[in-house]
């Protein structure tokens, strides 16, 4: 289903307050996460110079059988090995590392994971000639690590939550004046198209009344018709205003249409023979197939009537002279259903979607012109969108078009009509 204009708004505020409020969060978030992975950055380097310094000191200048805690100390001297008094975790000493420190006279320094801890191991020459081994047990160090990451993660998940109620809040606060500033063009468009109704519609009147003063008096062909067309152009510029307080109308009203039970077929009828004249001035068949009874809708009257409205004045625009349009109606799956199809000039299918978007340009087909589309079926599309309905339309170059405009039946309907069909027509 397509949204309506005040639905595309609506869906625009949510996005930039929801685009903000992330934007905030991710803000807050990476600084955490930030501040938090320097803090642990900093105290693993100083657990390690802190660590690395004790093994240095221990292997110089300590003794087996007092290291100091979580150390251990052994001696290797000609071969016979010194481990003190303490008892000495299992795997230890590293005989190897021994060895070949005692052969070589090097330095040996690994990390090494066993009896579920850490390990840091400093093997080298001592200061009397000997070989020393210093072992030191980093499991406190790593609770220590373990505990700030558990602080880090607490701060983080407090962080997202305030990023979540702060960007909410900063998401409301700064939408807030596009919000308003939509709300103010809308009644800025209501109140100029109000008010240009009244001196629009004088203006025609006076065309009107001027065009068949000019008949009368005999004037030139030429003059007639320059007041013909001034007419008709002043009737456009009505028609456009009254689009956009149509337009305008709606916007406020698509919290839900609301409305009384409307009798879409009876108000169809009524549309076809407002728009007979037309017809009948071009020689068009203009039919209607519809069932007995009615066809009941909840929705706006007027509103309804300006989308029907539409998709008749578009049909009649668009098929030449002797050309046919057929307007049926019907009930269908809880819906009620009404079409109009004609013979007219149709379109390429690929401008399907595009029809009903506003002041859109497309060629009839391939190689065709453009053709300007207006505001008429933008705002026929808002009307039946903005009553839960939908519209599709149907088209081929020079093979006509037929467009089907579908609104939710209201509960009495499927009892009202009946399937044994009224045809009206031609005309």
């Amino acid at each position: 289903m397509s949204r309506s204009w005040a639905e595309a708004e609506r869906a625009v505020i949510r996005r930039a307050r929801l685009r903000i409020s992330v934007l905030v969060g991710l803000a807050i978030t990476v600084l955490v996460a930030f501040v938090g992975g320097i803090a642990y950055g900093v105290m693993v380097q100083a657990q390690v110079a802190q660590v690395t310094r004790e093994l240095r000191y221990n292997a110089q200048f300590g003794a087996p059988s007092t290291p100091p805690g979580c150390t251990w100390l052994f001696i290797l001297d000609d071969g016979v090995l010194d481990d003190g008094v303490l008892k000495v975790p299992p795997g230890f000493p590293l005989r190897d590392d021994l060895d070949a420190v005692e052969a070589s006279g090097g330095v040996v320094e690994r990390d090494l994971r066993l009896n579920g801890t850490e390990y840091l191991v400093l093997t080298q020459r001592g200061a009397d000639g000997t070989t020393v081994q210093a072992v030191f047990d980093t499991r406190y160090q790593l609770a220590d690590r373990r505990h700030l990451l558990l602080a880090l993660v607490i701060a983080e998940l407090g962080g997202l939550l305030a990023a979540a109620l702060l960007g909410l809040g900063v998401g409301r606060g700064t939408v807030a004046p596009l919000a308003e500033a939509l709300a103010r063009q809308r009644r800025f468009v209501t109140d100029a198209s109000h008010e240009l109704r009244t001196p629009i519609a004088r203006a025609y009147t006076r065309a009107q009344l001027l065009a068949r003063w000019a008949k009368a008096a005999d004037l030139p062909d030429d003059h007639r018709d320059s007041l013909d067309a001034l007419a008709s152009s002043i009737r456009g510029l009505g028609d456009v205003v009254d689009d956009l307080l149509l337009s305008a109308r709606l916007t406020r009203q698509s919290e839900g249409p609301g409305g009384r039970a409307v009798d879409l077929a009876a108000l169809a009828e009524s549309a076809v023979r407002t728009e007979g004249d037309r017809a009948d001035e071009r020689r068009i068949t203009l039919t209607v197939e519809r069932p007995t009874g009615p066809l009941i809708v909840t929705g706006v009257e007027t509103a309804l009537r300006r989308a029907v409205d539409e998709l008749l004045a578009n049909a009649v625009r668009h098929t030449p002279e002797g050309g046919r349009i057929d307007v049926r109606l019907g009930l269908r799956g809880g819906q009620v259903e009404l079409t109009v199809a004609d013979t007219g000039e149709g379109f390429d299918p690929v401008e399907a979607d595009r029809l009903f978007d506003r002041f859109h340009r497309g060629p009839v087909g391939p190689g065709a012109p453009e053709r300007r589309f207006g505001l008429g079926l933008a705002l026929l599309r808002e009307v039946v969108t903005g009553h839960g309905g939908t519209v599709e339309a149907v088209g081929h170059p020079g093979q006509g078009a037929r467009f089907t405009l579908r609104l939710p039946a209201a509960p009495d309907t499927a009892g009202a009509a009946t399937d044994e069909a009224i045809t009206t027509g031609p005309r």
